[in-house]
């Protein structure tokens, strides 16, 4: 049949192909480092820029507002421009500003506080806060100073505003940081006639440091000497916001990650032998320990530890326990290490076994004969098989294919050889496909020549013998 053989070529002939890039360029190590610095400088300058804002969101609130009170239904408002809200003392402070909105109400040379239509109040004023005997603040018109320039008044901030201290209820402090507040509280006004003064509005701003502060108020009176007089009362709101609670839940998940990583240190360290790769984990679990107080303390705004919060109880402590537990588990596991190389020995694993099911009897085996078992004899082949069938004749014998080539060697030395040398056995092989032995004659006689020639021989021995 015809066939292809492959053409040698050597190595250096060989074709190289090159794969594309796609039109991607690869880019060094040095360029990457360049992008990424340029990358960190642009998302610091990002975030700065929330800085650049200010804080202008409080201005359309009251601007809004305060023209509406102008227009609709004008009097005294008192703004709460801010509210410290103390969770530990506990209690609230609101910075109130006097404000009157209204032509017979407003102060002359006073208009534009917030840049509205409203400006501080013409009359003299006392603010009574929680039906106190005391007033809060005592606002006097006439104190209020000219600017020589333009003739308008300038507002002061210690004489237009004034601080009332609300006790706090707390408790659901220990809740944070989902802990939520509720303050409701009641203001009046007088004259200097000791008129009280109708309050038109009670408002406040909506976020602080750390809360968001909603404000609801509503008309209320006071009997006194069974008399109604009008005051104001409001409800105040204060709950957490939302980035707030979601760093303080992230440090707190944060913890518990680590504390897991300490029981895991003690997994590693118990499968371990060496002291010295023992004492990695040791060092790491201690790290851990010193690590959780601090990201404990890192959550905004949180409770002292004293303070018995709920995150406390489910976090800090029970992580500072197993972590500390941890940590002296893997000292004791390093004794231990330590004693048993100093002992030479070292303590054995306790090793459960189960006890397994009876096994069945061995099956009988019969005795093995004393005579070794014969040879296994192979399939005799027909030599006409190949020509039959088609397929190539072999041309090594049986006797070498069973690994006899040495006899095969000898044999074939000596019966090639003319005159021919007599076997020792007096058998003669044949160079046949069957492989079949006969005996023959030794010399050129028959069979009874043989017998003849042998029976000569033996008299011819016995002759020398005997002389």
């Amino acid at each position: 049949m015809g066939g292809t053989s492959p053409i040698g070529r050597s190595r250096s002939d060989a074709v190289h192909l090159h794969t594309g890039t796609g039109g991607v360029v690869p880019l060094q190590n040095v360029t990457i480092l360049i992008f990424a610095l340029i990358f960190s400088l642009l998302f610091v300058l990002a975030l700065s820029c929330s800085f650049l804002s200010g804080d202008k969101e409080d201005d359309p609130l009251f601007k809004s507002m305060l023209n509406d009170i102008a227009t609709n239904d004008p009097g005294v408002v008192l703004l709460g421009e801010n509210v410290d809200v103390d969770v530990n003392e506990p209690s609230i402070t609101i910075s109130w500003s006097l404000v009157a909105c209204g032509d017979s109400f407003e102060l002359d040379g006073s208009s534009g506080v917030h840049e509205s239509q409203c400006g501080l109040p013409s009359m003299a004023l006392w603010i009574y806060a929680d039906n106190s005997p005391e007033p809060v603040a005592i606002y006097e018109p006439s104190a209020i100073p000219y600017i020589r320039k333009t003739g308008q008044r300038r507002s002061i901030e210690n004489l237009v505003r004034f601080d009332s201290d609300h006790t706090l209820d707390v408790h659901r402090a220990h809740l944070y940081p989902f802990d939520t507040y509720l303050l409701p509280s009641t203001l009046r006004a007088v004259d200097a006639s000791n008129t009280t003064v109708p309050i038109q509005k009670l408002s406040t701003i909506e976020q602080v440091t750390s809360f968001l502060v909603a404000t609801s108020d509503f008309e209320s009176y006071e009997i006194i000497n069974g008399t109604q007089i009008p005051t104001r009362d409001f409800d105040l709101y204060v709950t957490r916001p939302g980035q707030l609670r979601f760093y303080a839940l992230l440090l707190f998940g944060l913890n518990w990650m680590l504390t897991h990583v300490t029981i895991a240190h003690v997994l590693l360290a118990r499968r371990l032998v060496d002291i010295r790769s023992m004492t990695k984990h040791l060092v790491s679990a201690f790290a851990i320990v010193l690590i959780i107080p601090q990201l404990r303390k890192s959550m905004p705004d949180s409770p002292a530890l004293d303070d018995g919060a709920l995150i406390d109880y489910i976090g800090f402590i029970p992580q500072m326990i197993i972590s500390a537990s941890c940590v002296l588990t893997i000292l004791l596991l390093i004794m231990l290490r330590e004693y048993d190389e100093m002992e030479g020995k070292q303590t054995p694993r306790q090793i459960t076994v189960r006890p397994l099911p009876p096994r069945p009897p061995p099956p009988r085996i019969p005795k093995a004969s004393s005579k070794p078992p014969a040879p296994p004899i192979p399939p005799r082949k027909s030599p006409l098989k190949p020509f039959l069938l088609g397929t190539k004749v072999h041309t090594r014998s049986i006797p070498m294919e069973r690994g006899e080539a040495a006899c095969m060697k000898d044999e074939l030395n000596a019966g090639f050889v003319f005159p021919p040398i007599p076997h020792a056995n007096g058998v003669i092989h044949h160079r046949s496909r069957s492989s079949r032995s006969r005996l023959g004659t030794i010399g050129l006689e028959g069979p009874s020549g043989s017998a003849s020639g042998s029976k000569s021989s033996r008299s011819a021995t016995l002759k020398s013998v005997k002389e």
